[in-house]
């Protein structure tokens, strides 16, 4: 993005453990601390950079038997605030598949959504929303209604028994450029192991969980090399920025193991 139409939604700080990686993010270029009002939230993994835990640091929202059939737009997904909180929420787990025998292909992974039921995306599912909107007529709610635009979360309970399974989309081998190929409908352009789609991992149980065919393809986030060190990131419903953000940030480091 360049130009006076440039907007920073979001930001995200490298810290190396003993223990392994951490993305910390916020809502702020420049400010990372955890007691900050732009602290969103934080992206850990394990020592071998397989397993990510994304944490964010408000609650799954609860809300009221009232619900909406209704999909909203992503600018009025609303969810309770907590600021400053010192308490951080498991939100999703990453897992990257080894590939200890080094077989010939591209990364394979699995978004455990935990707190978005699979509800979410079967036919006649219910959207939990709220009955009310932030107000952002004034300066002081505005980076509240960020975070709330952020972390908007679809799922309406607190502790979701079904999550959202995500899975990446399988590519298809070129045989006159000998490589693996997807189709980004000319949103990513330059090769790279980074690049995927994720779809929903509901194929094997579809006619089960009552999830149309057409929502099994359907693309929920994808992400993609377009330049030096320029990627795009393109996510919908059920996901929020946030967590969309948090699984292409998992994509940055190292997997030995994984390729």
């Amino acid at each position: 993005l360049s130009g006076d139409k440039s907007k920073l939604l979001l930001s995200a700080k490298k810290v190396r453990r003993a223990t392994g990686m951490e993305f910390v993010v916020s809502l702020s270029g420049n400010d990372f601390s955890r007691s900050s009002t732009s602290y969103i939230g934080k992206l850990r993994s394990n020592f071998l950079g397989t397993k990510f835990t994304v944490y964010e640091n408000q609650p799954p929202p609860v809300y009221s038997e009232r619900s909406s059939n209704r999909k909203l737009p992503p600018s009025m997904r609303v969810s309770p605030w907590v600021s400053s909180s010192t308490q951080s929420y498991n939100m999703a787990s990453i897992l990257y598949e080894l590939n200890v025998l080094r077989t010939r292909g591209p990364r394979r992974m699995q978004c455990i959504m935990n707190s978005i039921p699979v509800s979410s995306i079967q036919e006649g599912g219910q959207v939990h929303s709220p009955t009310e909107f932030t107000n952002l007529g004034n300066t002081k709610n505005k980076k509240k209604s960020m975070m709330d635009f952020c972390t908007g979360n679809m799922g309406g309970e607190s502790v979701v028994k079904e999550p959202l399974v995500l899975k990446n989309k399988s590519p298809r081998w070129h045989e006159q450029l000998q490589c693996w190929c997807l189709n980004f409908k000319g949103r990513v352009t330059v090769a790279s192991v980074k690049n995927f789609q994720l779809i929903a991992a509901a194929a094997e149980a579809g006619k089960n969980m009552n999830i149309p065919e057409e929502e099994q393809e359907r693309v929920i986030l994808q992400f993609g090399k377009i330049g030096k060190d320029i990627f795009t990131m393109d996510y919908r419903y059920p996901i929020s920025a946030f967590q969309a953000f948090a699984i292409c940030l998992s994509s940055f480091d190292t997997k030995p193991v994984c390729e």
